[in-house]
C-alpha cells in the first residue's frame, strides 16, 4: 500500500506538469512530477492530520486530492497528455525495433545511476541482529533524530508540531520530508522502507532536473551527461591521501581501494569540509534532499519563461544542431510555453519551501529578486512573487511562532566558511579542486572566435555566485558548516558550465579530450572514492541495540502517545525510536536549531542527581517519565535511590522506566 500511495503521489504530480508546461521531454516530466507530487501530496495530508491526526483517512483524502489534480490537468490538457502518451509509445516500439546509440546511453546512464543510488540509500538505514545500523559517517548523528520526527508524526500524533527533541516548543524545522516518510509507515511501510522509497526516487528526480536543466542552458547534450556526475560526485583534492594512505600501509592502490582506510572529502583532514553531495547532503540532510529537484524545477521554469535575444528563433521549436563526437545529433527541448503560467507554477512550488527546506527557499527568492532586475518582466515575475511570497511568509510566520529560537545565533559575520585557521584561496583549492578555476575559463573562454557561454546565460548565472560569497562572509546558521546548504546552489549552478567547458574540450583534439579527462577525473575521484566505501560497506556504525530495541517496544506498549519522556542528552536514546516526547535530545542539534540548550541540561543533570529540586524539576517540566539505562549511567550521575521511590514501569535489561508523574 505503501508503494501506491507514493505511486499516487508521482503520477499526480506527472500530470499537473502539463498544466504549465505542455511540452517537456517525458522523463524529465515524471522527475519534476514525482518531487512537486510528493509536495503536494505531503502538505495536503499535513493540513488534514493537523485536524483529524494522522490517521487512514488522511491518507485517503491526499490521496483522493492527487487524484482530483490529476483529473483537472486531463480536463484542461487532455490533448496534450493524450499526444504525448501516443509520442512515447511509438518512439518505444521504434526503439525496440531500431535503437539508437544515444538512447542506449541515456538507459546505461540512468540504470548505472539508479543502481549505485538503491545501494546508497540501502545502506542509510539497515538492520542486523545485533541492532539498527547506519553505513554512512554523517548520518550517525542525523538518522536518529529524523526517526525521532517520523515516529512522532506516525505513532504520537504530534500536532501542531512540537520539536521532538525539545518539548513544549514550536517544531521551526522544515520537517515535511519526516511527515512524508511518516504517511508512508501508517500506509504499511517501515521507517527504513519509506526513507529508502524517498531517497532514491528524490536523488533521481534530482539528476534528471539537473540533466534537463543543463541541456536547456547549454544546448551540449555530452554537457548534459557530465554535470549530474560532477554534482553527485563532488569532491575536492582528498584523493591525493589515498597515495599517502598507500605508502604508509605499505600496500599498492589497486590493494588499497579494495578495503579503503578513510573518507576522502570530508573528516579526518581538518582542511576537507566540501564532503561528496550524495554521502555528505543528500543522505543525512533530508530535507536539501527534498527541496534541491523542487528549485531545478523553478529555475528551469524560470530559464524558459525568460526572454531571448532573438526569439523568433528561439521559439521555433528550441532545437539545435548539436556536435557531439564527429556526428551531428538533434536535441528536442521544451518549448517557451505560457510565461505567466511558468512563473505562476514556480511561485506556488516557492511557496511551499519552508516547510521543505528553509535554505532552498531563502536561496530561490533571493536568486528570483535578482533576476527580476536582470530580466525586467514585470508580468511575469509579479506572477512568481505573488504566491511565492504570499505562502511563504505565512509559512515562516507559522514556524516560528513560539518556537523559542535565538536569532542572534542564527547570524554574524564570519570570513571563509569553515575554513578554520587555513589560506582561503587554499581551502577552496583543496576542497573543489580545480573546479573554481574551470568556471572562470567557461564564463570567460572563446571558442571559434565566440564566448563558450552566451551573454542571457553568463547574465542567469550572474546571481548565483552571490551563494558562493555571502556563506563565505556571513554566518547564516549557528552551526558554520550549514552555510553548505547556501553553497550547494552554487554549485550547483555552475555545473552545467563546467560540464560545457570540458565537453567543449572532449570534441577537440586528443590533447584536449586528455586534457578534459584527466580534469574529470580530479573533480570526481575523491567522491568516487567516498561513495564506494559507502557501498562496499567499509562504513558499519551501531546507531541502537537490541537492548535498547527492546525497551523502545516497551515504552511504545506502556506510554500515553503524548507522553513527555526524561532521557540524557544523547543522539542515540532510545525514547528516538518511539516518538514519544523528549525533554531534550543531543545538544548539538538542539544548538543547531537556535535553541539554548544549557539551561535543560543542567537541570536533567539535577534531576538525576535526585538534588533537592529534582521533584520541582519534574514538576515545572511536567514530565510523565523517566528512562535510567546505560546512556544515563555514562553521561549524568544517576541517584538509584532517588528512581527506587517512583513504580517501575517497564524493564528491558539494563533499562528501566519510571513513571514520575
Amino acid at each position: 500500500m505503501a508503494f501506491l500511495f507514493l505511486l499516487a503521489a508521482v503520477a499526480g504530480g506527472t500530470l499537473s506538469t502539463f498544466l504549465y508546461s505542455p511540452r517537456m521531454p517525458f522523463m524529465v516530466r515524471l522527475c519534476a512530477g514525482a518531487c512537486t507530487g510528493m509536495v503536494i501530496q505531503s502538505s495536503i495530508g499535513f493540513i488534514a492530520a493537523s485536524w483529524l491526526g494522522l490517521t487512514l483517512t488522511v491518507l485517503w483524502i491526499s490521496t483522493g486530492a492527487m487524484v482530483l489534480l490529476s483529473l483537472f490537468a486531463l480536463k484542461l490538457r487532455g490533448a496534450d497528455i493524450y499526444r504525448e502518451i501516443a509520442g512515447e509509445t511509438s518512439r518505444t516500439l521504434r526503439f525496440l525495433v531500431h535503437p539508437t546509440r544515444l538512447i542506449i546511453a541515456y538507459i546505461t546512464f540512468y540504470t548505472a545511476i539508479s543502481l549505485l543510488l538503491v545501494t546508497v540509500f540501502a545502506k542509510s538505514l539497515f538492520v542486523r541482529a545485533d541492532g539498527i545500523y547506519t553505513g554512512l559517517a554523517n548520518n550517525l548523528g542525523d538518522l536518529p533524530f529524523h526517526l525521532q520526527t517520523i515516529f512522532s508524526f506516525a505513532y504520537s500524533q504530534n500536532f501542531p508540531p512540537e520539536n521532538p527533541i525539545y518539548a513544549n516548543v514550536r517544531f521551526a524545522y522544515p520537517f515535511l520530508i519526516d511527515f512524508s516518510a511518516a504517511m508512508l509507515v501508517r500506509a504499511g511501510a517501515t521507517a527504513a522502507g519509506a526513507m529508502w522509497m524517498q531517497g532514491v526516487v528524490l536523488c533521481i528526480a534530482f539528476v534528471g532536473l539537473i540533466h534537463y536543466w543543463t541541456l536547456e542552458l547549454t544546448r551540449d547534450r555530452l554537457a548534459g551527461f557530465i554535470a549530474p556526475i560532477l554534482v553527485l560526485l563532488s569532491g575536492g583534492l582528498g584523493w591525493c591521501l589515498l597515495f599517502q594512505d598507500a605508502w604508509t600501509n605499505g600496500q599498492g592502490v589497486v590493494d588499497l581501494l579494495k578495503h579503503l582506510p578513510r573518507r576522502y572529502t570530508i573528516g579526518d583532514f581538518p582542511i576537507l569540509r566540501w564532503g561528496n553531495s550524495l554521502t555528505t547532503l543528500f543522505v543525512p540532510q533530508r530535507s536539501l534532499l527534498f527541496g534541491a529537484p523542487i528549485a531545478l524545477v523553478i529555475f528551469s521554469q524560470w530559464w524558459l519563461a525568460l526572454p531571448r535575444r532573438n526569439s523568433s528563433n528561439d521559439e521555433r521549436s528550441l532545437s539545435e544542431d548539436l556536435l557531439i563526437s564527429g556526428t551531428t545529433q538533434r536535441i528536442a527541448l521544451d518549448v517557451p510555453g505560457n510565461s505567466v503560467y511558468r512563473m505562476l507554477a514556480a511561485g506556488i512550488l516557492a511557496g511551499m519551501l519552508p516547510l521543505v527546506h528553509a535554505h532552498s527557499f531563502l536561496v530561490v527568492l533571493a536568486m528570483a529578486a535578482c533576476l527580476s532586475l536582470l530580466f525586467r518582466q514585470y508580468g511575469a515575475w509579479s506572477a512568481f512573487f505573488l504566491p511565492a511570497v504570499s505562502l511563504g511568509l505565512v509559512e515562516i510566520w507559522w514556524l516560528t511562532r513560539y518556537s523559542g529560537v535565538h536569532v542572534h545565533l542564527l547570524s554574524g559575520w564570519h570570513l571563509g566558511w569553515d575554513r578554520g585557521n587555513a589560506n582561503v584561496l587554499w581551502f577552496w583549492l583543496v576542497n573543489t579542486g580545480a573546479f573554481i578555476p574551470l568556471l572562470a575559463v567557461a564564463i570567460f573562454a572563446s571558442q571559434d572566435k565566440n564566448r563558450l557561454t552566451s551573454t542571457r546565460l553568463r547574465r542567469f548565472y550572474l546571481p548565483f555566485t552571490l551563494c558562493f560569497l555571502v556563506p563565505n562572509l556571513v554566518k547564516m546558521a549557528p552551526w558554520i558548516w550549514d552555510n553548505v546548504k547556501v553553497l550547494f546552489y552554487w554549485f550547483v549552478a555552475s555545473a552545467p558550465l563546467v560540464a560545457l567547458l570540458l565537453s567543449s574540450w572532449l570534441k577537440r583534439t586528443a590533447r584536449w579530450r586528455v586534457s578534459a579527462v584527466c580534469l574529470l577525473c580530479t573533480l570526481t575521484f575523491a567522491g568516487l572514492l567516498d561513495v564506494v566505501r559507502v557501498v562496499e560497506g567499509a562504513e558499519r556504525y551501531r546507531e541502537f541495540d537490541n537492548d535498547a530495541i527492546s525497551i523502545a517496544y516497551e515504552i511504545v506498549k506502556g506510554t500515553e502517545i503524548r507522553s513527555l519522556i526524561l532521557h540524557s542528552p544523547t543522539f542515540n536514546s532510545p525514547v528516538f525510536l518511539t516518538g514519544r516526547r523528549s525533554l531534550l535530545g543531543y545538544p548539538g542539534h538542539v544548538w543547531s536549531h537556535g535553541l539554548d540548550y544549557t539551561t535543560r541540561e543542567n537541570d536533567i543533570r539535577q534531576i538525576y542527581a535526585g538534588s533537592p529540586d529534582a521533584d520541582s524539576l519534574i514538576q515545572h517540566y511536567q514530565i510523565d517519565y523517566a528512562l535510567v539505562g546505560p546512556q544515563e549511567g555514562s553521561s549524568v550521575p544517576v541517584n538509584l535511590a532517588f528512581w527506587s521511590r517512583f513504580p517501575l514501569v517497564a524493564r528491558s535489561n539494563n533499562y528501566s522506566l519510571y513513571k514520575v508523574r
